[in-house]
């Protein structure tokens, strides 16, 4: 049967109750099909997440109705690996017992994590640039380094892709010293590699379809966003981290901390270009016109979030969409084009070749060399 993670928004919630609620789902489950696996509850925050093995989603909402009628706000299918990566269970955990409710097994679990997205130069630039044997060193010094420190600061590695890193902590002091770790141990070669860091933070079930979707995503974004080898910290990270900051300013260095408002104007923009980057009839005036603004109100914003113009920022995302599609065996020039929006293979391969210092084609064959 397939596994699904559902939210309760319960303003007020104590330990208590989730543990009440929870055993009047076991009392019903066989009902539905359903098997509880555990939950989480977050006291601060007011919700809680439930770990289901069950038939469907309306198995799920009959069940919760049925024992207690806590419906969910939402429900995700989830990987039970992917669960256990993020949040470092899928059965219950210890318990403490209450003598004035017998039988009854209490824990306060958050479900909140700090998310660290790590990316280095795409593997066939730095193939390119540093050549094959120093590349192939530098790389074994990044894996090597983020593997340390990750189990070094009580990490858990989500998952690894290409040259980048998805890593779960439930502590902000942990996350945000082991992305300043693996900058430090990193030093000269940080550079070579081109090492961005972006740190998020939020909880596994939020408006997406996948765990920790928004969270992975601005994560990501804010990894995309900075080109100067820096750890970019979005405002909730930021704002979590200032007692440490307090504590020793050292903190501060090569951080960058978004503002809130400053967040929301980059989801915004990423969001559009998300939706339209393969459109080549797609331009400035369609960017204001999706984001409700003028022109030069788009400049400013774009600049202050990012550094460059929209044309840039518009050129940029796709460039680096066409490595990834180059990167595939088989793709030519030509169909990469059109798939990344360019009008014509001519003005793609020189914004190529000017953003990355070799033709297309030439790159399409290194990042297809086979270690």
């Amino acid at each position: 049967m397939p596994i699904y993670m559902d939210s309760h928004i319960v303003p007020g919630v104590e330990a208590k109750h989730a543990a009440e609620a929870h055993k009047k789902d076991l009392g019903v489950q066989n009902d539905f099909g359903c098997r509880n696996m555990t939950y989480w509850i977050d006291e601060d925050r007011g919700r809680v997440f439930c770990l289901i093995d069950a038939p469907n989603e309306e198995a799920v909402r009959a069940m919760h109705d049925h024992a207690h009628g806590l419906v969910p706000h939402e429900i995700i299918p989830v990987n039970s690996k992917v669960v256990e990566a993020f949040l470092g269970r899928i059965d219950d955990p210890e318990t403490y017992f209450d003598p004035s409710e017998p039988g009854l097994e209490i824990f306060n679990d958050p479900a909140f994590r700090v998310i660290l997205v790590i990316k280095i130069m795409d593997a066939g630039l730095l193939r390119h640039n540093l050549g094959h044997d120093r590349s192939k060193k530098l790389f074994s010094l990044y894996y090597d380094t983020v593997k340390e420190q990750i189990e070094k600061h009580e990490g858990s590695e989500v998952e690894m892709k290409g040259e980048a890193f998805v890593i779960s902590f439930a502590s902000v002091s942990m996350g945000v010293e082991c992305a300043q770790a693996i900058q430090k141990a990193m030093h000269v070669a940080a550079d070579l590699v081109n090492l961005r860091m972006g740190l998020h933070a939020g909880l596994p079930v939020d408006q997406s379809d996948v765990l920790f979707g928004k969270t992975v995503k601005l994560a990501q974004y804010l990894c995309a966003l900075d080109t100067e080898n820096r750890i970019t910290m979005s405002s909730i990270v930021s704002e979590l981290n200032k007692p440490d900051l307090r504590k020793n300013e050292s903190l501060q260095d090569n951080i960058k901390r978004l503002s809130a408002s400053e967040e929301k104007s980059l989801e915004h923009l990423i969001g559009v270009l998300d939706a339209n980057w393969q459109n080549p009839e797609f331009g400035i005036q369609d960017f204001c016109e999706k984001l409700s603004i003028s022109k030069s109100q788009l400049y400013r914003k774009c600049k202050g979030v990012t550094g460059k113009s929209p044309n840039a920022i518009l050129r940029e995302y796709r460039l680096l969409k066409s490595l990834e599609l180059l990167g595939k065996e088989g793709r030519n020039v030509s169909q990469t084009t059109f798939d990344t929006g360019f009008n014509s293979p001519s003005y793609f391969i020189k914004c190529f070749q000017q953003r990355f210092g070799l033709l297309p084609l030439s790159y399409a064959k290194i990042a297809n060399i086979k270690n």
